[in-house]
């Protein structure tokens, strides 16, 4: 399948620092091995899926252009995820949670563009193209699951980290990589799975940021929808599993509804779930997102949300009241019966109103940090935002004016003005002094000698979230992974494999082989014994051809497989249900 590359405009309109985990789908790359793991599991899934999938499943793959025969061409995708308000890129594996939700903010589909190995072919830790591409895609031309979607990568990547989340996210990516891999020492998987038990058993309170993971993990990978009797699957994990979304549908897995304590239930990526939570309808999503994003500091900032920005050690950002926002890594906050009364940025900071600088307040300016009162003014029931023009010369708070500001929490400002900065409701959100000192109690905050003073203006924190409030502001193309994917081995018996595998793809296709049926089974009989579905693929053309004594060979043959390797008998046997109609003519 040759794709042009046809670019989408939610593509061309995302930030550098998401543009910088894409990475291009070589589509030459997949090997005929590839195709046919692919062409399995779809026409597998489909089957089964057509019976226990969420309506919107089988829907979707037609409007999203997904075939049952070949791997998804990104750019074929694209051009028809456009007409649903969406779009897909390819990245390497697993990205940073926060980058993974921000793209589903822009409505734009994450796909982990390599396809899991033939031995893995039920079920894999690592993100594939089938779990994506046949996964989360189809569900996403439902529209009321695609905005619940969107809304979720929107609150989510404002959800804040702790340290450990980080190391998380590395240590369960290069598990996942090394289990993917062909031909890891056993050794290297163990360490890597006894270093993330360690950190997940020693994770301390969840993070925002875990928390929101855990309600992706059991509605979008995981998620069951209708009754907790009779539920269908919609979660991409699941779709995209033969194994598990068998095993998902039996009373071995305990299913639960779906409310806001799924986000206190953790998961394990490289073991089937022992439960699932069942929403009644996607309406209900929206409803569980809402009620958790209602307890998020991006909604109720406070002296809490100060310190969890605190705890994280990373960019993030404060709104005071007045719509005025603080960027930066937070690194203390003075408070005064439970309240926040100064707040302290270490290092280049930016100050920006609606998710815009402000003009001359970005990190170079600001570029040693940042320090603020918070509050009212001591004795004074009108806050300063609050105060009108006559009632700022009342009290001083005026161009050319030498004052003294008294805030609760003991917090003193006195220097002279130089200027005021004001949003778009008149409201005065930042003021400039010279010649300042900044003082709580006997300790200096800020000295005249450091240069010119600005203070925000703001009785209270109302926001605090991950990140920065203007992408602009501060480079963020700083990714680099610890890990790479490891791509397949390539030797010479592979390779005659795989060619085995192309002339029977060309059959099938109608285009010129360069070696017949009986070739290719004598072939793939003598030298590759072990290998159980291309004899599958050509039992498939046999039947179709009616040729019943090559036929009842390679039948023959598979049975000698399954008693070898009895691990894929089942696989063997789901094949040849689907060829002889799900009558098994092999026992």
């Amino acid at each position: 399948m040759n794709a042009n590359i046809e670019s989408n405009p939610l593509i061309d309109r995302l930030p550098g620092h998401l543009k910088q985990f894409i990475k291009p789908q070589d589509y030459e790359d997949y090997t005929p091995i590839n195709q046919a793991v692919w062409r399995y599991v779809m026409r597998k899934n489909v089957d089964y899926l057509s019976r226990v999938a969420h309506s919107s499943y089988l829907e979707g793959l037609k409007k999203t252009g997904i075939e049952v025969d070949s791997i998804p061409s990104m750019y074929g995708m694209n051009r028809i995820l456009k007409e649903i308000g969406w779009a897909a890129v390819a990245v390497d594996g697993f990205i940073p949670p926060n980058a993974f939700m921000e793209f589903q903010a822009y409505n734009v589909l994450v796909i982990a563009s390599d396809i899991r190995q033939l031995e893995h072919i039920e079920y894999t830790p690592a993100p594939d193209i089938i779990h994506e591409g046949a996964g989360h895609a189809p569900i996403i031309a439902n529209p009321e699951y695609a905005e619940y979607l969107r809304r979720f990568g929107e609150i989510g990547c404002k959800a804040i980290s702790s340290a450990r989340d980080y190391e998380m996210y590395e240590a369960i990516r290069l598990l996942s990589i090394l289990k993917e891999a062909e031909g890891t020492p056993q050794e290297e998987i163990e360490a890597a799975e006894k270093r993330v038990d360690e950190l997940q058993n020693d994770m301390g309170e969840l993070s925002e940021m875990a928390l929101i993971r855990n309600l992706h993990w059991w509605t979008v990978e995981y998620g069951l929808i209708g009754t907790v009797d009779n539920p269908k699957i919609y979660g991409a994990g699941l779709l995209s599993s033969i194994g598990e979304s068998t095993w998902c549908m039996t009373d071995n897995v305990k299913k639960l509804p779906y409310d806001i304590n799924a986000a206190y239930q953790s998961f394990d990526i490289t073991k089937p779930q022992p439960q699932l939570f069942v929403t009644p309808d996607f309406a209900h999503l929206s409803l569980v997102l809402e009620e958790f994003a209602n307890k998020m500091a991006l909604r109720t900032g406070g002296l809490s949300g100060i310190k969890k920005l605190i705890a994280s050690n990373a960019l993030g950002t404060i709104e005071f009241s007045t719509g005025l926002q603080v960027s930066g890594v937070f690194t203390n906050v003075i408070e005064e019966e439970g309240k926040p009364v100064y707040i302290q940025v270490t290092g280049p900071t930016a100050l920006a109103y609606r998710e815009k600088e402000l003009v001359g307040h970005g990190t170079a300016y600001h570029a040693e940090g940042f320090g603020s009162p918070v509050g009212k003014l001591k004795g004074i029931n009108l806050a300063i935002e609050d105060m009108s023009p006559r009632d700022l010369k009342a009290y001083a708070i005026y161009e050319g004016e030498r004052v003294t500001l008294e805030f609760e929490g003991n917090i003193t400002v006195s220097g002279e003005i130089i200027t005021g900065t004001r949003n778009l409701q008149g409201k005065i959100i930042l003021i400039s002094f010279k010649d300042c000192t900044v003082t709580h109690n006997d300790t200096v905050l800020f000295s005249p000698e450091w240069g010119i003073y600005d203070m925000a203006v703001g009785k209270k924190v109302i926001s605090a979230f991950s990140g920065p409030a203007d992408v602009n502001s501060f480079d963020l193309i700083t990714h680099v992974p610890s890990s790479k994917t490891i791509k397949a081995k390539k030797s010479a018996q592979r390779q005659e494999l795989e060619n085995l595998y192309q002339n029977i793809r060309n059959i099938r296709e109608g285009k010129e082989a360069s070696m017949s049926l009986e070739d290719v089974f004598a072939q793939l009989t003598e030298n590759h014994p072990k290998d159980w579905l291309l004899s599958v693929e050509i039992a498939e053309l046999l039947h179709k051809e009616k040729e019943e004594s090559m036929l009842q060979q390679v039948l023959a043959h598979l049975d000698r497989v399954k008693a070898q390797r009895p691990e894929v008998a089942h696989l063997i046997d789901g094949g040849l249900e689907l060829i002889f109609e799900k009558e098994k003519s092999v026992s």
